[in-house]
This record gives structure tokens, C-alpha cells and sequence, in this order.
């Protein structure tokens, strides 16, 4: 080795003698505690916060420049109280010193903060405890600082431990607490940002009723600086039971947020969800009803709203398709448009009272969800290929929903009904004191027997019916609705019988009454056969009257007028009849009774629950119109006598 040589190695070596006893000295003579103080008073000029280090400071120069921070608290904004607005136990951060000196390159160790005490809060104006920091850290970025334009970062991680984080608005608190907070490795370059894997959990309180587990984790994100596009690896979350994935298409964050993602919540049960909510579960028909829901569909966010398509959801036995539109501003409109397989809505339904006293307690009457329809903003179309309401079988149902400023419309409504169809327009206004709903309802062609069935549980009727209702009512539930109803009413019967009772024979024994006669053997089974009844009513306070009541028999003729309770449901009809000479159609009648009956108009009533009337000739109507042909008939034998004379 040559002298020039030799001199240049032993400079090297001198000043890197020189260097490591300067960083001995330093180390052993500089005290970054001394700065506190310092470091405190910087904080307060710049945020106009106290902050109050408390635990003691350390500082490592190589090969890492690494500073760790005792407990600290850093104070709340002017009108938030007393309470720390952030605090930890420990924190602590490293930078490797030659790379930050010879490449300009970042590179940090794994930064972590431990027992992370962070209060947020909201005030009833809108103000918060934070945006005050933001604006004086944007005002910071804004100055002219040494920068890393071209340089590269690499952080190893950062893990946030034992961590409680605090909400409070107004006089709701939202606590995370026990939190643990991980990022794997940082790398950037200018144009490129990398984040390792992310994983979050947490003890959620405040908004359940029971402390339920947060877990939100995802393989990482790659954004693309200059064009403003992330990537992010599948999502997945866990809350309340609820474990959901998320599997995005890149993500761009240019303007308005435009993310794409293929959405799985995997099977759970909404009556635990309720439960942990503080929300009591609904007593349902079948105590399995709302047991199972899982849904598979296509999300994508952008600007206000979130849709969803290709929507598959399972509720129970109940598979439905479509799309989905959920606002994320409290009054924007939601909008769902599903077709589902078959649904029984009985399921569902509220269970009877409890048996009280060996008798079952009346089941209160359904209410009108008012606080339900005031602030919804929503339009929906569901189609279903059956439905089973009550004992109604409804196939082919479509139904459309509008609803906004507190009033709601389900029209059109159409479906099958046992051989026959129903549509229908049903409006219901909540914006004044008290509900109203109003109905226009048509069937055509529905089986009768059937209905009847359903209905009332009845086997007494056959034939067809069609009808209209035009029917509106107020009230707060649907016993009020009921008797208040007021509007009109029209029906018609063909082709059918009533079971039970025998009109013909009623008239033929009032007959033999009247001429203290015997009766007549009666016809088994009693069965009065129409071939059309018609009626048309105006409805005032839930009570119907009908003054047009008319009925085609084989052999006869009934016409009248009477009144159907809706709210009772009991009818009282005065009818007419007048009997049509075919005795092919009269059976083993006599001509007499044939004569006597086919020459007078006969009176008969219908009285009774409107599920199961009674019907039988008017007696006294009768008696009294016996003794008028009586009366008749001796003054007209008076009259001859007379003139014979």
C-alpha cells in the first residue's frame, strides 16, 4: 500500500473514530428529556393544545434513529371538558439513518403505540374535537419543508395495542375498546403505494345491546398515485354474528369514490342480530321465521348511494332475485326491485294472545306503522310466484310501492285468486293527526266456495264472484279503519248455491203453517241454487246499505234492500220474492201450493252473522198479508152481494 493510500485509509479511519465517540458523547451527554418542555410548549403554540409528556424519553442514533415516548396526553378542544382528547402509555418510531442520508430513502421500523386512549365527540351544532388538528396539520404540509420527492418509503408495520376509542354525539357513546390495530409492511416510490396485510379488532359497545366482537381484515391495498386507483385484496368483516366478504374490482378515487365489489354474507339468523341490537324478536306464527338470511349480490358505491344487482337473498324458505338502491343520506330514496319463489306470510304474523283463564286473550288490532312511513323515501316492485296470506292462496302477485313525505301507495297490486284475479290500489297518509287509508280493490272470476273457505272458514257457499270496493276510513289501527269506512261497494254471484237452506221449501212450510196444514217433507240436502246475485251499497261509518239487492233463482225472483255491518259482520236484508210457474222445477209441489205461491209476493228475511245468515220467510209480513187477501176477498164477496141485489 502506497503512502498517499495508507494516508486517505487512516483519515477514513480517524473521522470514523471521530464520529463514533461524538455519538458516544452525544448518547451519554445529550438528554432528550431535557426538550420536553420544549417539544410541550411547540404543540401548544401550534394547535392550541396541551401537552403534557409524563413519561420519560429515549433516543437511539444508529444504526436506526428510533425515539420511544413515555405516557403523554395531548387536550381536548375549548368546550369539550377536561378530558384528554388523545393518550397513550407508550409510542415509539425508528428511521434508518444512513439510507434517510445516502438514498433519500425512508425506511421505519415497526411503529407502535400502546394503551391509545382517544375521546372523539360531536356537539349538537355539528362541531367536533378534531377538525381543528386537521386544518393545523394541512397548514403544516402547505410550508416548505426538506421533502422526499424521488426518495422511497418503507415502513415495516405499524400495531396499535390496547386501544379504546370513544364516541360521543349528543347523548349517544360508541366505545371500541381492548382494540388492536396492525398494518403489514408500507412501500412507496413516488407513484406507487403498497400496505401490507390490515387487520383491526375490537370490543364494540354503546351500540348494541350486548358488547359484540368487530374484526375487519384484508390482504392488503396497492394504490396508483397518478391515477387515483386502488386495489385492494378480498375484505372481510365480522359483527353481530355477521361475517362478510368483499371482493373489489380497482378502486378509483378520482372525483367521487367509484368502487365495485363482489358482496357474500354468509348465512345468519336476524333474530340474533335483534337480539344483540336490545331489539325484542318478534313472537311469530312458526318460532323458525326469521331464522336464516344469507345474501350474495354485486355492490357498487358511487357518489351518494350504494347499488346493489344480481341480488340474491335468502330469507327462510324464500329465495328472491333483483336489484338494490341504499342511500347513504338519511333522505335519499331506497329502491328495491325482487322476484321471489313462494312466501307464506302466516310465518310471520304476530302470534294470538295468551291464553288467559282458560280463554284465549283477543289479539289487539294491527296498527298503522306511522313512525315507520313518515320519514321513508322508497319505491320498490316485488313479484312473487305464490303467496299464502292468512288462508288465501295468491299466485302470480306483483306489487308496486311509492312512498315519500308520509305517504305511501301500493298500486298496482295484482295477482290470481283461487280461478280469478285481484287488483288493487291501496293508499295510506300519515301526515295528519290521524292516519287515513284509502281502497280500490276489484276480484273477477275467483271461486267462491274457495273464498268463502278462506275467509271464514266456511263450506256453505259455491259459484263465482266478482267486485268492486271503493272504501276509505281513519283511525290509528284497523278496528278504527273498520268502523269508519265510508265509500261504495258492488258485487255479483253467478252459477253458484247456498248450502244450508232450502228457500223453496222455507216457502212451501210457511205456507202449510198459514193454511195449518202439515208441512212438507224437506229435500236432503237443503241447498238453495242462483244463478246471479248482484248488489250495489254505499258504505257510511263501516255500515253498508244496499237497496238493490237482486237475486235469479230457477224458479224465482228476490229483490231488496238491507244493511251489512263490516265491522260486526252481520247483515239484515227485507227481500221479495216472487216464484216463476215451472213445475218441472218445483219438485212434488201441489198445484195448489203452486198456485198460492206463484200468485203473491212473498217477504223474507236474512238476519244474522254474515257467515252463516238466516233465511226464512217474513211471518208476520205474511200473516198480515194473508189477512189483507182475507179482508180482500170478504169485501169483494160484500160488493157482489150488493150488486146482485
Amino acid at each position: 500500500m502506497n503512502r498517499p493510500t495508507k494516508i486517505f485509509v487512516w483519515l477514513i479511519a480517524g473521522l470514523a473514530a471521530l464520529f463514533a465517540v461524538a455519538a458516544i458523547a452525544f448518547l451519554f451527554l445529550f438528554d432528550p428529556n431535557d426538550f420536553k418542555e420544549d417539544v410541550e410548549r411547540a404543540v401548544g403554540e401550534s394547535t392550541g393544545r396541551e401537552l403534557v409528556i409524563e413519561g420519560d424519553v429515549s433516543l437511539q442514533i444508529f444504526p436506526w434513529l428510533a425515539v420511544e415516548v413515555g405516557a403523554s396526553r395531548l387536550g381536548n378542544a375549548p368546550g369539550f371538558g377536561a378530558e384528554p382528547f388523545a393518550a397513550f402509555d407508550n409510542a415509539t418510531l425508528s428511521v434508518r439513518l444512513l439510507p434517510l442520508i445516502l438514498r433519500r430513502e425512508i425506511v421505519v421500523g415497526t411503529a407502535g403505540i400502546d394503551g391509545l386512549r382517544l375521546n372523539l365527540a360531536v356537539k349538537a351544532n355539528g362541531s367536533d374535537n378534531w377538525s381543528d388538528l386537521a386544518a393545523a396539520d394541512d397548514a403544516a404540509a402547505g410550508e416548505d419543508g426538506p421533502g422526499t420527492a424521488g426518495g422511497r418509503l418503507a415502513i415495516s408495520g405499524v400495531a396499535i395495542r390496547d386501544a379504546t376509542i370513544t364516541y360521543t354525539s349528543g347523548s349517544d357513546t360508541y366505545m371500541l375498546s381492548d382494540a388492536e390495530f396492525t398494518i403489514g409492511p408500507v412501500a412507496g416510490d413516488g407513484d406507487t403505494l403498497s400496505v401490507g396485510a390490515i387487520a383491526f379488532t375490537a370490543l364494540l359497545s354503546g351500540a348494541t345491546e350486548i358488547p359484540t366482537t368487530l374484526e375487519l381484515e384484508t390482504g392488503g391495498i396497492e394504490v396508483d398515485l397518478p391515477g387515483q386507483v386502488a386495489t385492494v385484496e378480498p375484505v372481510e368483516m365480522a359483527i353481530l354474528g355477521v361475517d362478510l366478504r368483499a371482493v373489489f374490482e380497482p378502486v378509483s378515487y378520482a372525483g367521487d369514490l367509484d368502487a365495485k365489489a363482489a358482496l357474500s354474507i354468509a348465512t345468519f339468523s336476524p333474530r340474533s342480530v335483534m337480539t344483540q341490537l336490545g331489539i325484542e324478536p318478534p313472537e311469530t306464527a312458526d318460532p323458525n321465521a326469521l331464522s336464516k338470511v344469507k345474501i350474495d349480490a354485486t355492490a357498487n358505491i358511487r357518489g351518494a348511494a350504494a347499488r346493489l344487482t344480481g341480488v340474491t337473498l335468502v330469507l327462510d324458505d324464500t329465495t328472491l332475485k333483483g336489484a338494490l338502491t341504499v342511500p347513504f343520506d338519511p333522505s335519499g330514496r331506497f329502491y328495491a326491485k325482487l322476484a321471489g319463489d313462494s312466501i307464506d306470510l302466516n310465518r310471520y304474523m304476530s302470534v294470538d294472545g295468551e291464553e288467559t283463564g282458560g280463554q284465549a286473550a283477543e289479539a289487539p288490532p294491527l296498527e298503522i306503522p306511522v313512525d315507520l312511513i313518515k320519514p321513508l323515501n322508497a319505491r320498490g316492485d316485488l313479484e312473487f310466484a305464490s303467496v299464502q296470506v292468512a288462508n288465501l292462496e295468491l299466485t302470480k302477485v306483483t306489487v308496486s310501492l311509492e312512498t315519500a313525505n308520509g305517504r305511501m301507495r301500493i298500486h298496482p297490486i295484482a295477482a290470481g285468486l283461487f280461478g280469478g284475479t285481484y287488483s288493487g290500489d291501496v293508499r295510506i297518509d300519515v301526515t295528519g293527526a290521524t292516519p287515513t287509508l284509502a281502497m280500490n280493490e276489484t276480484i273477477a272470476g275467483v271461486n267462491l266456495a274457495k273464498l268463502a273457505g278462506a275467509m271464514f272458514e266456511k263450506d256453505n257457499i259455491t259459484g263465482t264472484i266478482a267486485g268492486n270496493f271503493k272504501l276509505g276510513g281513519r283511525g290509528t289501527d284497523m278496528n278504527a279503519i273498520r268502523e269508519s269506512l265510508s265509500g261504495t261497494m258492488s258485487f255479483e254471484l253467478t252459477d253458484g248455491a247456498y248450502e244450508g237452506t232450502d228457500i223453496w221449501y222455507e216457502l212451501r212450510r210457511a205456507r202449510a203453517l198459514l193454511r195449518k196444514q202439515t208441512p212438507p217433507e224437506p229435500s236432503v240436502p237443503a241447498r238453495t241454487r242462483f244463478s246471479s246475485v248482484t248488489a250495489t251499497g254505499v258504505v257510511t261509518n263501516g255500515v253498508m246499505r244496499n237497496d238493490d239487492l237482486k237475486a235469479e233463482l230457477p224458479f224465482m225472483e228476490l229483490t231488496g234492500a238491507g244493511t251489512v255491518d263490516l265491522g260486526k259482520g252481520t247483515v239484515d236484508y227485507g227481500l221479495k220474492a216472487r216464484i216463476f210457474e215451472k213445475p218441472e222445477l218445483m219438485g212434488s209441489a201441489t198445484p195448489e201450493e203452486i198456485s198460492d205461491l206463484t200468485k203473491a209476493v212473498i217477504p223474507l228475511r236474512i238476519s244474522g252473522p254474515l257467515t252463516a245468515p238466516k233465511v226464512a220467510p217474513d211471518v208476520q209480513s205474511l200473516l198480515r198479508q194473508r189477512v189483507e187477501e182475507e179482508v180482500k176477498e170478504k169485501l169483494e164477496d160484500k160488493l157482489k152481494d150488493i150488486f146482485k141485489r
